[in-house]
């Protein structure tokens, strides 16, 4: 019984001596791991900007529509501009993703070394 003890005390000490051992590395910034979450961050932000873009425009083209069925004497809507920045907000961050999308395909193909 008191060899098992002591082996269980044992493992206890080695566990203990492990975690501080390991609270005193510190973690090295690594430029590889920051590029690639950025990237994937810029990425996904991106995607989310363009499709709330999209709904932005068709929500304007549909109201542009409204109004001009409402009074047709109207020539200029509002609405026509409004659409036209959420178009070109939606084309701006769709090709930021692209963007991104292929620095990191051409980063990942450069460490793969194909």
């Amino acid at each position: 019984m008191t060899n098992h003890k002591q082996v269980v005390y044992q493992s206890q000490l080695d566990h203990k001596s492990k975690l501080s051992l390991r609270r005193r590395t510190r973690r090295r910034f690594n430029p590889r791991i920051f590029i690639d979450r950025t990237i994937e961050t810029i990425a996904i932000v991106s995607l989310l900007l363009t499709g709330f873009s999209g709904v932005g425009a068709m929500a304007c083209w549909g109201m542009e529509i409204i109004e001009t069925n409402a009074n047709p004497n109207i020539i200029i809507s509002g609405w026509q501009q409004q659409k036209s920045i959420c178009l070109g907000a939606m084309l701006v961050s769709f090709s930021a993703f692209l963007g991104t999308s292929l620095v990191g395909v051409s980063f990942s193909i450069q460490r793969d070394k194909f």
